[in-house]
């Protein structure tokens, strides 16, 4: 979705970026962990910041990495990446937003994760094209090297790179990669395997506004009915009769052939997430949309909603989507107009009861005095599948947590849920992306049979990593 005005306020003075390049600890054969960028077994941590300074250039970008230890994300042993970066493709550029769209997949099928950045506002030499998607590939001693998507390309981009994900699509083996292009064909998937000049095996380009009337703003990647092959949730806005906008969904199916074949619409949003959240089998969709029932953008907006439309053989099961919000019984907190619930999704097993958990931001939530100060709600997985029972809510204000909830610092703005400890449990990491005036700040919190904990968190910025200081926007975009 289109960032805050604000985005193009960036203003921080910033000469260059500091790297820290994680010891090389795999000796032996990679992990071919999905989100282990060094291959040690260990999941790790992309962070953005796309609208710091880098080479004296506004709203250049970088990506900072923070990888995972067998007691968690260490920021001892991080990166910082940017265009600046030795081996990087480009050069930093006023409003390139290096790194506001992410994904990660072993790209290449040498068993480490690569980390896929799309680039959508950089422009292709003196054209009027626009967008590229730039590759870092994974290794023994983390991120090294970089090739940007080569041939075959589409014939003409517009913003290549909007939307971004990754997965096995044809289910021969090989990571795809599915790139969102706000020009004809809408949508561009990239069949594997890659080379490391980054030249794909094949091109794909499906017009998803001709088939479904709706844009790929937002690409989602999982498989939903259980037949080995990635499927592929296309969020964005369609047109109504009255020459509105809404947001809808629809999901693409993966085939032997590679063509993506396009299913029924379905719960519109912003974020999603594709987990089995009733431990049945199949991949479920949880839509995340902060406006809730609104039928027109930008105003009109409840207090935010997931909704789950679970999967099944057939890709979507008859069941009745289950739609939860903040007056769901068992969920804390009470839905109020603007809270912003569903801003933010992801899903992971947080308690190692085999059952997908999901957490949600709320980064609009105001708190006492503090307007859109922000929170992030857990809700369980179970048999009967998502639920509100059980759920917790965690702000700045949650004893244990570092910091203090204030106005408008966007808390739960970005949310994952990740194992990077390796104990079967995944980790909860938000971000509030504006905290002190825009530089942003990433919290770590632990899991325990119990679930998520605010016992020792952690809290980390840009400049701890050895990133620029100033208006950053650090952790607008979590991935890994």
């Amino acid at each position: 979705m289109p960032k805050r005005t604000t985005l193009l306020l960036a203003t921080a003075l910033t000469t260059g970026l500091l790297t820290a390049l994680p010891a090389a600890t795999a000796t032996a054969a990679p992990s071919g962990l999905s989100g282990d960028f060094n291959g040690d077994g260990y999941r790790d941590l992309a962070i953005a910041a796309p609208v710091a300074k880098v080479s004296g250039k506004s709203g250049a970008g970088y990506v900072a990495v923070v990888y995972g230890t067998k007691s968690g994300l260490d920021t001892a042993r991080r990166q910082i990446i940017s265009q600046a970066t030795t081996g990087v493709p480009g050069n930093p550029a006023s409003g390139d937003y290096f790194g506001d769209r992410l994904t990660t997949g072993d790209l290449d099928g040498d068993g480490y994760t690569d980390l896929v950045v799309g680039v959508h506002s950089e422009r292709i030499g003196s054209t009027d094209s626009y967008g590229n998607v730039t590759v870092l590939w994974g290794g023994a001693s983390g991120l090294k090297g970089a090739s940007n998507l080569s041939s075959p390309m589409p014939r003409y981009r517009n913003e290549l790179g909007w939307a971004l994900a990754a997965g096995d699509f044809d289910g021969d083996g090989h990571t795809d990669l599915a790139v969102g292009n706000n020009a004809t064909p809408s949508l561009n998937v990239f069949r594997g395997p890659f080379t490391r000049k980054g030249k794909a095996a094949a091109l794909v380009g499906i017009d998803t506004i001709a088939q479904t009337t709706i844009y790929a703003d937002k690409l989602i990647a999982g498989d939903v009915n259980a037949d080995g092959r990635s499927d592929l949730l296309v969020m964005g806005q369609e047109e109504t009769a009255s020459g509105d906008y809404r947001t809808r969904s629809v999901l693409y199916t993966g085939s032997v052939t590679g063509t993506l074949k396009v299913g029924k619409k379905l719960a519109g949003g912003y974020d999603a997430a594709i987990a089995d959240v009733n431990k049945d089998g199949y991949g479920d969709i949880v839509t995340g949309n902060f406006m809730e029932k609104s039928a027109t953008e930008p105003n009109g907006g409840l207090g935010g909603a997931v909704t789950v439309t679970y999967g099944a053989a057939g890709g979507l099961s008859s069941r009745t989507p289950v739609r939860i919000t903040q007056d769901t019984a068992g969920v804390p907190e009470k839905g109020e107009k603007g809270d912003g619930f569903g801003w933010s999704v992801s899903a992971g097993d947080v308690n190692g009861d085999g059952y997908a958990d999901i957490a949600v931001g709320a980064e609009d939530e105001t708190l006492g005095s503090a307007r859109k100060a922000g929170t992030v709600t857990v809700l369980r997985g179970s048999a009967s599948g998502l639920t509100g029972g059980g759920a917790k809510v965690f702000s700045q204000n949650t004893a244990g947590v570092p910091g203090t909830a204030e106005t408008l610092d966007y808390f739960g703005g970005a949310v994952r849920l990740v194992d990077v400890n390796g104990d079967g449990r995944a980790e909860l990491v938000a971000s509030a992306s504006n905290e002190d005036k825009g530089a942003g700040a990433v919290w770590f919190f632990k899991s325990t049979t119990a679930g998520i904990t605010a016992g020792g968190s952690k809290s980390c910025t840009g400049t701890t990593l050895g990133g620029p200081s100033g208006t950053a926007y650090f952790g607008d975009v979590l991935e890994g």
